[in-house]
Formats: structure tokens, sequence, C-alpha cells
């Protein structure tokens, strides 16, 4: 019963996850394409604060959905480690995932420092593919675990 639990938090973990990712990943996109990626020049914060101005919001609600997502995948790694279900391929993704969101949230600094400077940001889209994939491997590998579990039940019969 105890597996199942785990199975069932990895599921849901790595699923919030990728969803609020792709989220980030949208609105990322949205941000570069309409040129408010100086809306808000200084980093971490705006120069308002936690409140952010009008003219900020967009930038600020990606910066924000940023920080969900990094606790997010956090949060997954920790779990993913101390699952005993958990395959080693999913714990490396994992892991490799922790690596890539902290990389992210410091490229993502470097890049309004440097004023969205092209290499910059191809680089912080290519870290978010990264980033993408060992989610997804995540996902695919929890959904995986419960297959895994319900034939080897089958088998024991």
């Amino acid at each position: 019963m105890k597996d199942n639990n785990n199975i069932f938090m990895l599921k849901v973990l790595s699923l919030s996850t990728i969803s609020t990712l792709y989220a980030l990943i949208f609105i990322g996109g949205y941000v570069n394409a309409s040129g408010v990626g100086l809306s808000c020049p200084d980093w971490p914060l705006c120069p308002a604060g936690l409140i952010p101005l009008e003219e900020f919001i967009i930038e600020y609600f990606h910066r924000t959905i940023a920080a969900t997502t990094g606790l997010l995948v956090i949060i997954t790694m920790i779990f993913t480690l101390k699952s005993r279900v958990a395959t080693r391929g999913m714990k490396t993704a994992s892991i490799i995932a922790s690596i890539a969101v902290v990389g992210q949230i410091i490229l993502g600094g470097i890049v309004i420092v440097e004023r969205l400077h092209a290499t910059l940001v191809t680089i912080h889209l290519g870290l978010g593919l990264i980033l993408f994939s060992m989610t997804l491997i995540m996902v695919v590998s929890a959904f995986k675990l419960s297959e895994d579990k319900t034939i080897r039940t089958v088998s024991q019969l």
C-alpha cells in the first residue's frame, strides 16, 4: 500500500512540475516575442519590490511562475530521491532537472543584467529544453512504475 502512495505522489509531483514548467516556457516565449523582457530591468525584483507596478506585470508573472517551477522541481527531486520505488533513471533525471533549474534561475538573472544578449537568451532556451526533457522523463517513469508493479503483481499470481 505504501508503494502505491509513493507512486501516486511521484505522478502528482511530476505532472504538476511539468505542467507548471510548460506554462513557464509558454509565458517566457510571450515575454520574448512581445518585447517586454526588460520591462522590469532589475533582478530578482522589479523596482517597486514585491508588488509590481502595472507595467512590470507580465515579466513579474514570468518570474513568479519561474520561482514556483523551481520549487516544484526541487521538491520533486527530494521526493524522488527518498522514494524506494523510483527508478535510477528517474532519480538521475530529477538531479539533472534540479541542476538545470538552478542554472536557469542564475542564467535568467544574467540575461536581465546583460540586457537580453542574444547568445544568453539562446542558452537560456536550450537549458530550458534540457529541463523540460528531464521533467518529461520523470513523468514517463512515474507512470511506468504503476505498469511495472501491475505486471509484477500479475506475474506473481
